[in-house]
This record gives C-alpha cells, sequence and structure tokens, in this order.
C-alpha cells in the first residue's frame, strides 16, 4: 500500500476513446489518480461528474484527474458518452494497478464478504510523489478538498 511521500507507481493502461495513458508521462502536471468501483453506477457517477465539473479549475492548476477502475475501455466510452464526462478513464481490468495502490480491498455488503475497489484519490505531485492520499472516500465534498490540496501544491 502507498502512502504519502511514496513514488507514485508508474503504468500504462488502455484508456477511454482508444490508446493508452502513461502516468509518468503526465509529468509535470500534478496528477488526480482517483479509483472507483464501477462505471455508472450511482456514486461513482456523481463522483465522475464532480471532477468533469471542476476539470477547468483543475486544468488551472496544472492538475490531470484521471479516474481508475476495472471496467473496460467500451464501458468506459458509454460512461463518458452518456454523461459527457471531461475526465480521463483508464482501465485496469487485470487489477494490477488496484493492487498497486492498496485499493483492490475485502469490502462487505449485507454481510456478504466480496472483493472491490476502494473508493480512494491520490494527489501526485509534480514529481511524481504521492502528496496526499484519501481512503474510504465519500463523495459529497470531496472534490472540493482534492481541488484546494491541488492549489495547496
Amino acid at each position: 500500500m502507498v502512502d504519502t511521500g511514496d513514488a507514485a507507481p508508474d503504468f500504462t493502461l488502455p484508456r477511454d476513446g482508444g490508446g493508452e495513458l502513461t502516468l509518468s508521462a503526465l509529468r509535470p502536471s500534478k496528477v488526480v489518480l482517483y479509483f472507483y468501483p464501477k462505471d455508472d453506477t450511482s456514486g461513482c457517477t456523481k463522483e465522475a461528474l464532480g471532477f468533469t465539473g471542476a476539470a477547468v479549475d483543475f486544468a488551472a492548476a496544472d492538475t490531470v484527474v484521471v479516474g481508475v477502475s476495472r471496467d473496460s475501455v467500451a464501458k468506459h466510452d458509454k460512461f463518458i458518452a452518456k454523461h459527457d464526462l471531461k475526465v480521463a478513464l483508464v482501465s485496469d481490468t487485470e487489477g494490477a494497478v488496484c493492487e498497486s495502490y492498496g485499493t483492490w480491498v475485502e469490502k462487505s455488503m449485507y454481510g456478504k464478504k466480496y472483493m472491490g475497489i476502494e473508493r480512494a484519490t491520490f494527489l501526485i505531485d509534480a514529481e511524481g510523489k504521492i502528496a496526499r492520499v484519501w481512503r474510504k472516500v465519500k463523495v459529497p465534498g470531496h472534490v472540493d478538498e482534492v481541488l484546494a490540496a491541488a492549489r495547496a501544491l
């Protein structure tokens, strides 16, 4: 599990619209890397719409926003088209990036245990170090808090 001050684990993953996204290639911009459970579900849609609504503000703070889930690129493309999202979405179908960031965890719903993605956000500085970590994210107010932290870097 990575924490504040650690080097952000680099990756190259397929992204929405085709092509690939490599984390280290985004430098020297700051990066908001947010992990979410599933495209087009209530909380995940609210979070993606929140980041989309603040896309201009993140860009002004020289910060790129990237969402990560285990959904396929095709699902990402449908999710983006349906909600007119303005954030990059990458597809971690194998779960290796989720594992490296410690977001693939045991969850419980109605007493049933299963593995899934913990909603978490990592703010990565211009040198590729993790500047801030939010785990077990609650969506309301989260985007504003992340934006304030990005501006403060």
